[in-house]
């Protein structure tokens, strides 16, 4: 088991990556408040896991709520919200009921949005099942459900006490999800660690053949960076921001084409092309450059090309941006590979030209 901490004082957790954590439901007892947990997960987690994790945590003396959501970014709204107070409320859990979110990112973010809002705060646990939300969604706070103008517009910021990352059950994780966990993976090397995304592009063809040495490496030095940025600016105001490469473009297009029809990390790649190709046109990156990082994205199976949504639909969606300050549109472009910046430099006639370029 490798062990990394995301450092805010007393707010600091630890994140706990290996395989088999699942069935170890002692790793969890130091960070349950009381003897009562709440267990979210969805109908597709569920089956595969659910019962052997609840009867684990049974055996230690707990008493376990279960609840059962649908599946799917189209279900991260307020009426699923809503089935998990239902079943707070209809078991009686009161404010020492610990929160477990066991499944990927949509499942982390309610649940984690869900807690820092019933009875006004109670505390969570994030157990992810997919590699996108190991790598990265289920670390550092970010909590919330979509709107139809807007992917994640409404939530809240709330660390979890644990994230309990069992790297055995990306086995089961259909080809597809791999895949677009890996567009995360590839985006911390983009942004701030160079060596990473040369250990990537070594690598990819063990990661996609799901290496469990390969798989845990990944996951630890993706969860690292993720943690020293998170540990520097925990509410975005400023470094935080850079781990947005990639997802003004990308959310565009899952808001676009309607929430699920491609997978978030889906669209982060094409976001990620998207912002390579106009930081080119910035003069930041060659030509070899933005080569380099669509050969990466599509050896590892990710797209490469935009929905065709229209160039005045991508800008009007990019519109309801969270980076848009003061009615500017700040964009997450790279300096050089390996240096991410916030920047509203870009204009709009390149920003255009990218659309239509890439699209």
């Amino acid at each position: 088991m490798r062990t990394l901490n995301v450092e805010l004082a007393e707010r600091s957790y630890p994140i706990r990556i290996g395989g088999g954590l699942l069935t170890d439901s002692g790793l969890l007892l130091p960070y349950v408040k009381s003897r009562r947990v709440a267990v979210i997960t969805n109908d597709v987690v569920g089956p595969l896991y659910l019962r052997g994790f609840v009867d684990g945590l049974k055996a230690r003396g707990l008493t376990v709520t279960e609840i059962v959501l649908p599946d799917g970014e189209a279900h991260k709204d307020w009426e699923t919200l809503n089935t998990i107070f239902d079943g707070l409320l209809s078991s009686r859990c009161d404010r020492g009921t610990t929160l477990i979110a066991l499944g990927g990112g949509v499942v982390g973010d309610m649940v984690g949005f869900a807690a820092a809002t019933y009875q006004r705060g109670v505390p969570f646990i994030q157990v992810p099942t997919t590699l996108l939300s190991q790598v990265d969604s289920s670390v550092g706070g970010k909590t919330a459900i979509n709107h139809p103008l807007g992917k994640n517009m409404i939530g809240a910021f709330y660390q979890p006490r644990l994230v309990l990352a069992d790297t055995s059950v990306l086995n089961t994780l259909p080809d597809r999800e791999l895949r677009a966990g890996l567009a995360e993976v590839i985006k911390y090397g983009l942004i701030r660690d160079l060596p990473f995304l040369e250990w990537i592009e070594a690598n990819v063809e063990r990661l996609l053949a799901r290496d469990a040495e390969a798989l845990a490496e990944a996951v630890e030095r993706s969860c690292r960076n993720k943690a020293e940025v998170v540990a520097a600016d925990e509410t975005e105001q400023g470094v935080r921001a850079t781990l947005n490469l990639g997802h003004t473009f990308g959310h565009a297009i899952e808001t676009g084409l309607g929430y699920g029809t491609w997978l978030h990390g889906e669209a982060v790649a094409a976001g990620a092309i998207m912002a390579a190709d106009l930081s080119r046109r910035l003069g930041w990156l060659s030509d070899s450059d933005v080569e380099r990082i669509r050969s990466i994205h599509e050896r590892a199976g990710l797209p490469v090309k935009g929905a065709p949504l229209g160039v005045d639909r991508y800008l009007e969606l990019m519109a309801h941006d969270k980076k848009v300050a003061d009615g500017t549109l700040r964009l997450v472009l790279l300096k050089a590979v390996g240096e991410a910046v916030v920047t509203a430099e870009a204009s709009q006639h390149d920003i255009r030209a990218t659309i239509e370029a890439c699209c």
